[in-house]
């Protein structure tokens, strides 16, 4: 039950308004043009951020226990023209398109064309990279080969570790006042480097002090003239509380709360972080508090709960920033992925789960919300008891929360080198990704599309949609004797496309460096103030730029078929099938083609070793390919799998498939099985996605939908408990559920009025079904119902 307090806080959160505040923008602009050439990069970006956090307008919404917008109210979006610089059309489109909108107000489009444009459309990061990437670079970008995260928004998936709950930031400044005092201009030829890195965190942390001494300010004044007693003594909590943080350590369960949210707002006002940061093991970092407030009697449960939902509401007030273009299609959502993770192991190994870890569940249960995202980490040693509750909320239908394999999460990080007491404190963030947080920084930089590297190998180096030759000369179809020439011939086009993807992410990732940099993500995150370098310069302990995998299901099935039906059975030849494809399997004379390919075929998904070892083949393959070239920030790259909503812009870009799959319809999402190929079950779903080796990635999202029905009562309850240990005893990484039957989403199809309220898992994701556009609603429509 919430209270009447979060009842009105919630429904302000989930009414409010997306629109476009330029407040934001207006302050970058007369910064850069008061100081831009007279201090160093670093330290304008961190003058910025303190004339931001000095002069932003406040706000305190009605009856809240933790304060703080990241724009002047809820729903209340900036924008980062440094990073993107919007051009009048893409504000018109952004008010006035029926899905994902933000509102633009008159004034603010004056604004941007008299202001805003004029300085910074050739200095904004999206500009430096377009300028900066070849021909060849762009034409694969534009045939949707891969995409860049880097486009829009600046490099993210970063998450607090437990050292803001520890220490206040005059702590964060006493070292780095430390460590300009022991910088060597003797011996260190980076030591002016260094000190301006310093400089600019030093300023840094300023910014947010400043912004919490305003906000004690604000609610000493609103107490003044609050007439209710018992808000004017809330105002007053709330006054104390942003005296005491983030200035020191916090010292309740109150303080700890409002401390990461005084870091979360800074984080991603300094920049726009893709994806949003994230407090990870949250359960872990408050129980200490918690647990000494319930002894003295200074904080009950239900107090905690309601601070508790309190904080989720102020997550779900932040809308991603606007996104246009081929960046929309990769992610078109409000949701700004920030994940909270519960459960897990501690530092020492011992079982993580704690008395917040199942207040957390009640608060993920009663409020429902989009944001932030919620997962949970499931271990060997985790009870039962966690995992039944977690799967008790998943099976009332809206996605929330996601389940992952704490064993498996831990290997994947002790396999890239990472100490075993940082993975144990690592987890998840974003949809599915892997990290150690508060020590690394693990970058996405782009979804990579599996299935049309294939076509173009089909195509002997051509895009047979843009008529470019984009990849290398294989060799025609027909020339190809076996199988095993045919995937020798994809090997090389995926090594050349994956050589373009990384040089232009190295190019990418410099231009961060220099241009860029975020002097206060960098306090939080070790071991930047030691070394002396920015997060973005490779500051961070462990630095990790990951390529995203999708549709592997479909290159799976595509390679299946031909093998399959081509070599193996001599069903018809390869010149044949590839003029099917051609003709979409629409003319009467391949719908015998069409039939054998779809229907009578191995595909992966059915514990079917013929195709499963193919999908083994195919992911090594990616795994050789990507994991181990070196990045610029002295990491490496790796591979993870997922798409977040890629899969259906990636098949926007794909023509007609092997396995069947006709022209232009999306493709399977992360490491599920194409849509209707699992005829199996689930149980044969997770044994073909566990044959993957998970450990060798940063992450893989499986996604499972259930009728309501199936999984209810005891039974159906104990049916995921067992599917999730079994797929977890299997390896896997993680798994998640949709539980909805295919005749209410159609019915919200039709008549979305009567549905608003209709939540669905996306992909590492939950949204509204009304906010997720016809092609992607027809793709959760159709994907598997699955049945014990």
């Amino acid at each position: 039950m919430l209270s009447e307090r979060v009842r009105i806080l919630r429904n302000q959160s989930v009414d409010a308004i997306p629109r476009i505040s330029m407040e934001r923008a207006q302050i970058l602009d007369e910064v850069y043009k008061k100081y831009e050439g007279k201090v160093s990069v670093p330290v304008l970006r961190a003058l910025f951020l303190k004339e931001l956090m000095s002069n932003k307008e406040l706000c305190i919404n009605e009856g809240e226990l933790i304060v703080g917008e990241r724009g002047q109210a809820p729903a209340a979006t900036p924008t980062y023209p440094e990073l993107c610089c919007h051009t009048m059309e893409d504000l018109d489109i952004m008010d006035k398109r029926e899905k994902i909108f933000f509102k633009v107000s008159e004034v603010d489009k004056q604004v941007q064309k008299e202001q805003i444009i004029p300085y910074w459309e050739k200095r904004s990061m999206r500009h430096y990279i377009l300028t900066n990437m070849d021909e060849q670079w762009k034409k694969c970008y534009k045939a949707g080969i891969f995409t860049e995260f880097m486009e829009q928004r600046g490099p993210g998936h970063t998450v607090a570790d437990g050292k803001i709950y520890k220490r206040g930031f005059k702590d964060f400044k006493e070292d780095i006042k430390r460590e300009i005092s022991a910088l060597d201009f003797l011996n260190d030829p980076e030591a002016l480097d260094k000190r301006e890195q310093l400089k600019a965190m030093d300023i840094a942390c300023d910014a947010i002090i400043i912004l919490a001494n305003r906000y004690v300010e604000l609610a000493e004044e609103m107490a003044v003239d609050e007439t209710d007693e018992t808000r004017k003594s809330e105002l007053l909590i709330i006054a104390k509380t942003c005296s005491n943080v983030p200035l020191n350590a916090p010292e309740t369960f109150h303080e700890a709360l409002q401390m990461y949210w005084f870091v979360h707002l800074c984080v991603v006002s300094e920049l726009n972080p893709w994806d949003s940061f994230s407090p990870g093991r949250l359960d872990q970092h408050l129980n200490p508090f918690y647990q000494r407030e319930i002894i003295d009697g200074t904080l009950t449960r239900e107090t905690a709960k309601e601070l508790l939902q309190c904080f989720w509401i102020k997550f779900n007030n932040q809308p991603a920033p606007p996104k246009v273009g081929v960046t929309l299609k990769e992610s078109g959502t409000y949701t700004d992925f920030a994940n909270i993770n519960s459960g897990g192991l501690r530092a020492d190994g011992s079982d993580g789960v704690n008395e917040v870890s199942y207040l957390i569940l009640d608060v993920i249960d009663e409020m429902k919300l989009l944001q932030p995202s919620s997962n949970v980490q499931i271990s060997k040693k985790t009870p039962k008891r966690f995992l039944k509750r977690a799967l008790e909320i998943s099976r009332k239908g809206w996605g929330q929360p996601s389940f992952f394999n704490t064993d498996i999460v831990i290997q994947e990080m002790l396999v890239q080198g990472k100490s075993l007491v940082d993975a144990r404190e690592g987890g998840n963030s974003g949809c599915v990704e892997t990290g150690a947080f508060g020590k690394e920084a693990f970058i996405l930089t782009g979804y990579f599309n599996l299935p049309k590297v294939l076509e173009i190998t089909l195509n002997n180096g051509k895009d047979p949609i843009t008529d470019e030759l984009l990849g290398i000369q294989t060799g025609e179809i027909d020339k190809f004797n076996s199988y095993e020439e045919l995937f020798q011939a994809y090997e090389k086009q995926l090594n050349h496309f994956i050589d373009i993807k990384v040089k232009g992410n190295n190019i990418i990732e410099r231009l961060y460096a220099t241009k860029m940099p975020v002097p206060f993500l960098s306090v939080i995150i070790d071991d930047c103030i030691s070394k002396g370098k920015d997060y973005n310069s490779g500051g961070a302990r462990y630095n990790t730029s990951y390529i995203q995998g999708v549709g592997i299901g479909n290159i799976t099935d595509m390679l299946s078929s031909i093998k399959y039906n081509v070599f193996d059975n001599r069903k018809f030849t390869m010149t044949e099938l590839v003029e099917a494809l051609k003709d979409n399997f629409e003319g009467e004379q391949f719908r015998y083609i069409e039939n054998i390919v779809k229907n009578h075929t191995p595909k992966y998904g059915n514990d079917d070793d013929y195709a499963d070892e193919i999908m083994k083949s195919v992911f090594e393959t990616y795994h050789k390919e990507v994991t181990g070239r070196p990045n610029v920030k002295g990491g490496v790259h790796r591979i993870n799998m997922l798409p977040t909503t890629c899969h259906v812009y990636f098949g926007s870009v794909l023509g007609a498939t092997p396995d069947g799959r006709k022209a232009c319809t999306p493709l399977a999402d992360g490491i599920s099985p194409s849509k209707g190929a699992d005829k199996n079950g689930p149980t044969a779903v997770i044994k073909s996605a566990s044959k993957m080796d998970h450990v060798l990635t940063g992450g893989t999202l499986l996604n499972q939908k259930f009728i309501p029905d199936v999984v209810s009562g005891d039974g159906g309850l104990e049916n995921l408990v067992h599917l999730v240990r079994t797929y977890f005893t299997l390896d896997g990484h993680h798994i998640q559920f949709n539980v909805i039957d295919k005749n209410t989403l159609i019915q919200a199809q039709r008549k979305p009025e009567d549905h608003r309220n209709l939540i669905v898992r996306v992909a590492g994701y939950s949204d509204f079904f009304a906010n997720l556009d016809k092609t992607l609603q027809d793709e959760i429509i159709e994907r598997t119902e699955q049945g014990f």
